[in-house]
């Protein structure tokens, strides 16, 4: 039988938790610092991706491979690390993530054209896979059982702060600098991190021969890579009126059907689905799915945007506006594990659940054009803290709900979960904006008064003496960034149902169902 890496025994048959306050601060340094620098280049990726259209000489829709690619790979290799983990351990396939992240860093720092970066790119979705899972299983162990909301709180840091962070850092280095040096920038954290780590983390003991189920894996990635791209080329193709998404979806469904009846004929599961009888644990899913992945990472997506494009932010302001609710987020992580073990997880993530969803459809909504930079950073302060506070209690419940041999692929459904309700967040994101967009600009023509319009822009020639072509010019310009301006209003509206709908699983936390009465 498998063990969690919290039941996983030193050579010297101690407890992973049984360990100094220096060894434990130190373990979980090197671990978290893994963490953080895996998850900040998604973000900090994002902010640059615009701007190698002229250095690869390649257009928007080529250089979005950046981002896809990235996240295919991760999607992938997630699916592996349970395996991995209990054939070889968790610090050996860590560090492995670890230089496989800082040596694709490297490559993709000098990469000379957009086929090689796309190629170092997808290595370095696999490493933060392997990271990222690894991580969350090791900083666990740290940790005795009452000190796990904690644990948890402090890796909520790297999950949620990092990629807050990532425009900052990303502006800076593109702005100061140029946009290779956010790959270049991780190959000595990350040369650190693998020396560090062979020489401080602790010695695993317990290894498994395990049978990999490679039919399901290479199902379930299929059907993961149609939909991943699907979601990420959907906007720019037009949806379903493109034939190619389409057969993305038509690819993405038979792949899932094929998956599962694979796994009903396989006698090695490649995932336990019986983790989902226990109600919490599957609440707790759909509450990780839909609040981090359909709403929060809508957030993340449209606040630098919002900065950017409607404030018109040069790139490393955008990041510091960003960076004042992302302060909040890793100051509330650590006290919401604190907060978990105090009072318990469930009733820490409804505590969670409420501010989050009230902030984020109170205060966000407000924010447009007019409204002062100042005022924008207070309102967004809110909406950090209940992010902040989110993380810790879901991680904690989840994995207390899960049987101490599952930990492992509890941990990799989590990142699974997260990393497709992301993708499907982002997509929704940029699907709502474009669409009420176009709507805010429909109305705004139909409520004109032509003859004022007509006389109104006749004045305008006049006083400027330019064409009446270029005066409509400028006015549909106009007309565009307001209309823009005011989808904002409708695109964060709808990031915020999308955390109603999660906080619906939070209150069925609260739900006893009675097991029903056997028949005499």
């Amino acid at each position: 039988m498998a063990m969690a890496a919290g039941d996983v025994t030193t050579p010297e048959g101690k407890k992973p938790w049984e360990i100094t306050s220096k060894e434990r601060a130190i373990f979980s340094i090197i671990v978290m610092a893994g963490a953080f620098m895996a998850i900040l280049d998604t973000t900090v990726v994002d902010v640059i991706v615009p701007k190698l259209t002229g250095p690869l000489a390649s257009d928007m829709y080529g250089v979005q491979w950046i981002i896809t690619s990235y996240m295919v790979a991760a999607a992938i290799a997630l699916l592996i690390t349970e395996y991995l983990i209990k054939r070889f351990g968790a610090k050996a396939v860590f560090l492995s993530g670890i230089a496989l992240f800082t040596a694709a860093s490297l490559m993709c720092g000098l990469s000379s054209t957009l086929e090689e970066i796309i190629i170092f790119r997808v290595i370095q979705g696999v490493g933060e896979a392997l990271i990222m899972v690894t991580s969350h299983i090791m900083i666990f162990s740290y940790f005795p059982p009452e000190k796990q909301g904690l644990a948890m709180g402090l890796y909520g840091l790297g999950v949620s702060f990092a990629p807050a962070l990532g425009p900052t850092i990303g502006g800076y280095l593109t702005e100061y600098y140029n946009w290779r040096m956010v790959f270049f920038i991780n190959v000595p954290v990350g040369l650190l991190l693998v020396i560090s780590g062979i020489v401080y983390l602790p010695k695993e003991s317990f290894f498994q021969k395990l049978k990999f189920n490679f039919i399901s894996f290479l199902l379930l990635s299929f059907a993961t890579v149609s939909l991943l791209i699907m979601l990420s080329r959907g906007q720019q193709m037009g949806w379903f009126n493109s034939s190619l998404i389409g057969l993305l979806l038509l690819f993405s469904i038979i792949g899932f059907l094929l998956y599962a009846l694979s796994e009903l004929w396989s006698k090695y599961k490649l995932i336990d689905f019986s983790l989902f009888k226990n109600s919490a644990f599957a609440n707790g899913m759909m509450i990780y799915f839909f609040i981090l992945g359909f709403s929060m990472y809508q957030y993340f997506y449209l606040l630098p945007v919002y900065y950017e494009h409607i404030k018109m932010l040069p790139t490393l302001d955008a990041g510091i506006a960003v960076f004042a609710f992302a302060i909040f987020i890793g100051l509330f992580s650590p006290l919401a594990g604190i907060l978990s073990d105090k009072i318990g997880a469930k009733r820490t993530v409804f505590i969670a659940s409420i501010f989050y969803v009230v902030t984020s459809i109170t205060f966000l909504p407000s924010l447009n054009y007019y409204t002062p930079l100042s005022q924008a950073m207070l309102l967004t302060i809110p909406f950090g803290i209940g992010m902040g506070l989110f993380f810790a209690p879901v991680t904690v419940m989840v994995l207390q709900n899960a049987p101490a041999h599952k930990g492992e692929l509890a941990i990799v459904l989590m990142d699974y979960f997260r990393f497709v309700g992301g993708s499907f967040g982002t997509a929704l994101a940029t699907n709502n904006m474009e669409y009420f967009k176009n709507l805010h600009f429909l109305r705004m023509e139909e409520l004109q008064n032509i003859e004022y319009l007509r006389h109104y822009l006749t004045s305008i020639q006049e006083q400027l003496g330019i064409s009446m072509d270029q005066i409509k010019a400028i006015f549909i310009n106009y007309e565009t960034f307001m209309s823009y301006n005011y989808g904002f209003y409708n695109t964060f509206m709808h990031a915020g149902y999308w955390g109603i709908l999660g906080s619906v699983f939070v209150l069925l936390l609260f739900v006893k169902i009675k097991p029903a009465k056997e028949k005499k």
